[in-house]
């Protein structure tokens, strides 16, 4: 039976629910309060990276955060403050930091970011979209013999899980890019992973979208949500009452602000992360990442970018010129003929990408409310997982067997 089913948020999560919504025949409308044409989905890395097997919860973090919480230039950053949901998730992400969580997390991300690689090539071909994929694999650049040896045993845990890794020294690296000086003694090859340019991609599906007649109520922001014997019965926006069959909440770091009008309790934090373009040739290829660091490389369209950090300090667009610096210099260590100008640096722009306690993303119907679809929580990882959260949106609402096991993504799962 066809619904009518209203996505809340525009991004890319929401966008790719959308797509797979109306090939079902549903009738969609899209809220979002931007224009569409900023945040997280159009300023990350462009990763569609099923190497990245390990969640952000990861053993030692929570530890390193610490280090690092009066480091302004520090990779991650965790501001301390007197909020109660702040420290609920924080409570719940120290509890996930262990290496029992990585190994239960890890083939979860590995299947849901192949699933979401195929689907990407599926869509590209099916509905002739032109935007830039490459697959070049992706370089985990590593300065110090520690680092290397950390690394290695990531790669280890890749290679078992069936992806394509192997490992490469310093003349290796030479080989695999001759045109740009890399300032590193090996690194870990990741063939495995692919990249996009994600400002193409977004503009060709919302063209699309609007072609096969998706409705896009952009600039208006959900400012309360009706609720009728645990179900939704409407939404008010700061412009009109919209009502429908089924609702997506995929609002990225606004989800959790959202989700108390229903009385969930969904931990959320938003972690802001930046990015600098650079349109001087670079001689790059392959992306990568630099592993002291935390930046991403990715050679884009037109363009390479340098993205990276993740700050956890609340919902705001604040661009901390520290952490700008922070990347232009990792950048110039790691690649010393590229240096990055004042223009590019003061060009640069944030996103806020929501993270769940565990690393992994919410996706699924909570117990409080039957007819919400609950679909965010990725952290770095939204545009790896996107497709295929769009996809297992669409066969929950359209009530098909879901492609991959929903469980470790439930939205009512015990930290």
């Amino acid at each position: 039976m066809n619904k009518s089913v209203i996505v809340i948020g525009g991004g890319i999560i929401g966008l790719c629910s959308a797509y797979y919504l109306q090939k079902e025949g549903h009738q969609i409308t899209v809220v979002d309060q931007s224009n569409l044409d900023t945040g997280a989905s159009y300023v990350n890395a462009g990763f569609l990276s099923p190497g990245h097997i390990i969640p952000i919860s990861a053993p030692g973090v929570m530890k390193q955060g610490l280090k690092w919480m009066f480091n302004a230039s520090s990779p991650l950053y965790i501001k301390p403050r007197l909020d109660l949901d702040f420290l609920k998730w924080t409570w719940a992400f120290n509890k996930s930091c262990n290496a029992k969580h990585v190994q239960k997390s890890a083939p979860v991300i590995r299947d849901i970011s192949v699933l979401s690689q195929e689907l990407y090539d599926d869509i590209k071909k099916s509905e002739n979209f032109t935007f830039h994929y490459d697959r070049k694999g992706l370089l985990m650049l590593c300065q110090t013999e520690k680092m290397f040896e950390e690394e290695l045993k990531m790669a280890t845990l890749a290679q078992d899980l069936g992806l394509e890794v192997s490992i490469v020294n310093e003349v290796e690296i030479k080989e695999l890019e001759p045109n740009v000086e890399i300032n590193a003694l090996g690194a870990v090859y990741y063939k495995c992973d692919h990249h996009t340019t994600p400002q193409e991609f977004m503009k060709e599906i919302k063209l699309h979208l609007r072609q096969v007649g998706v409705k896009f109520c952009a600039n208006e922001k959900v400012e309360d949500i009706e609720v009728k014997n645990a179900k939704i019965s409407a939404i008010k926006t700061d412009k009109q009452k919209l009502y429908a069959d089924e609702f997506v909440l995929s609002a990225g770091s606004w989800s959790g602000i959202l989700s108390k009008k229903l009385g969930l309790k969904l931990l959320l934090q938003a972690g802001k992360g930046y990015r600098i373009n650079t349109e001087k040739p670079t001689g790059i290829t392959i992306p990568a990442i630099l592993a002291e660091s935390k930046a991403a490389v990715t050679p884009m369209n037109g363009f390479t970018r340098f993205a990276g950090t993740m700050e956890i300090a609340g919902i705001n667009h604040t661009i901390n010129k520290i952490r700008v610096e922070a990347i232009a210099n990792a950048v110039t260590r790691y690649y010393p003929n590229i240096v990055l100008t004042k223009d590019e640096k003061e060009n640069a722009a944030c996103g806020l990408r929501p993270v769940s306690p565990d690393g992994l993303p919410y996706i699924g119907k909570s117990k409080k409310c039957e007819n919400l679809t609950i679909a965010t929580g990725h952290a770095m990882m939204g545009w790896s997982m996107a497709t295929a959260t769009g996809k297992l949106v669409s066969e929950i609402i359209t009530e098909q067997k879901p492609s991959l096991d929903l469980n470790p993504f439930h939205p009512d799962r015990k930290f």
